[in-house]
């Protein structure tokens, strides 16, 4: 950390609230800078002495297998969502999302400061898929793939990265995330999808979590998130 710095973005990085929190909190008289009440723009130093009042949320991020046939979000009647399946003392919520028909890796957490830095494509962050199609795979499917085509939108994908396992699966490494864009990918080479499971976002794998559970991200794992999304 870099001092000084403003009590905003101290906060931030010490993980106990996002920057809007923060001056929230300190509008409201619960944050004190060396006994005083903090004011907004307040730049803190080394030695400085900060304490916050109240019970503040804890940040938390999650690894969750969603199971083929659960949507991510916004249940329609007869569907069940992740928030129907989760069973986590924390409200979260998904970043980004996976369709009804795909499986695998999503993202969970209450850190509103981590949304824009991993979904927007401008950041280029790697997401990695496994996928079953229904006709062998041949050379000018992934040629034209990893090349780059136009969907039914107009929008020409970025290159990709895309490897064969066997005949019918390879998995696909896509630093945009274009709704159900590996579907339209293979749409327009006369493809159909039989299984599409994501297993890795940047540094987070889906490894071993069984369907319809999750792992709590930490340490490490998690300060390697962080600093890739600049956090």
């Amino acid at each position: 950390m870099i001092y000084p710095i403003r009590i905003n973005k101290y906060l931030a990085q010490k993980k106990v609230c996002s920057r809007r929190e923060a001056d929230e909190l300190i509008k409201e008289g619960k944050v004190e800078l060396n006994g005083k009440l903090a004011q907004l723009g307040d730049k803190i130093n080394e030695n400085d002495k900060v304490f916050v009042q109240g019970d503040l949320k804890k940040l938390v991020y999650l690894a969750f297998n969603k199971p083929k046939g659960i949507v991510t979000n916004s249940p329609q009647e007869g569907e069940s969502s992740i928030a129907d399946m989760l069973e986590f003392n924390y409200e979260v919520f998904p970043l980004g999302r996976l369709d009804k028909e795909s499986r695998g890796l999503i993202l969970l957490t209450n850190d509103g400061r981590v949304t824009d830095r991993l979904l927007n494509p401008a950041y280029m962050h790697e997401k990695e898929y496994v996928v079953k199609v229904n006709k062998p795979i041949d050379d000018n499917f992934v040629n034209t793939i990893e090349a780059g085509i136009k969907l039914d939108d107009g929008y020409v994908t970025r290159k990709c990265k895309l490897k064969i396992i066997d005949d019918f699966t390879f998995t696909i490494v896509l630093t945009e995330g274009k709704n159900r864009q590996i579907r339209r990918m293979c749409r327009f080479m006369k493809y159909g999808i039989v299984d599409l499971k994501r297993i890795r976002i940047m540094n987070i794998c889906l490894g071993d979590i069984k369907a319809g559970d999750y792992k709590e991200i930490y340490g490490e794992e998690l300060e390697d998130f962080l600093s890739m999304i600049n956090l």
